[in-house]
């Protein structure tokens, strides 16, 4: 295995290497439109660099991502389903004598699904149906307001 390899300039001395295999002398002169340094360059020419940028950045570099702006934030609240409660109440909450309680206060509690136990959930946020669902069967949702816990319980709107 070659460890060093002599620069191009000092092998090609012969008749008619005055180029040294890259064509127009003005293409060896300097950088040229081969860019600078780092990504510039990159536009127009940049086909040696494809391979450098896939390799560091991947498949995000060219092209668009998606219909709404890169710096669009995503609503990343976390939310479960009744239903997926009261399948799984051994994973979320313990058996107590009032009835299930569930610790969820990171998540907003939505009213699809059915309930048939008494639920007595702490949650952060809560949907009107799933209020109503839990209190037709005689639970209640305790809603955390910032970081204490408060027992006002959000009351469903009464037909009038």
């Amino acid at each position: 295995m070659k460890t060093k390899k002599r620069p191009k300039a000092s092998r090609m001395h012969g008749r008619k290497m005055g180029t040294h295999g890259r064509g127009a002398r003005k293409k060896a002169k300097g950088q040229g439109h081969r860019g600078g340094r780092g990504m510039s360059g990159s536009g127009k020419r940049a086909d040696h660099k494809k391979t450098l940028i896939t390799k560091i950045y991947g498949s995000t570099y060219f092209g668009r991502r998606g219909k709404t702006s890169i710096k669009t934030q995503k609503d990343k609240r976390k939310r479960i389903n009744i239903g997926e409660i009261q399948t799984c109440l051994e994973k979320y909450g313990k058996k107590t004598q009032k009835g299930w309680e569930i610790n969820l206060k990171d998540y907003k509690i939505l009213g699809k699904g059915e309930v048939k136990d008494k639920l007595i959930i702490t949650a952060k946020e809560a949907s009107k149906s799933s209020i109503d669902k839990i209190k037709k069967v005689g639970g209640e949702i305790i809603l955390i307001k910032g970081n204490r816990k408060t027992q006002e319980v959000k009351k469903p709107v009464e037909d009038k």
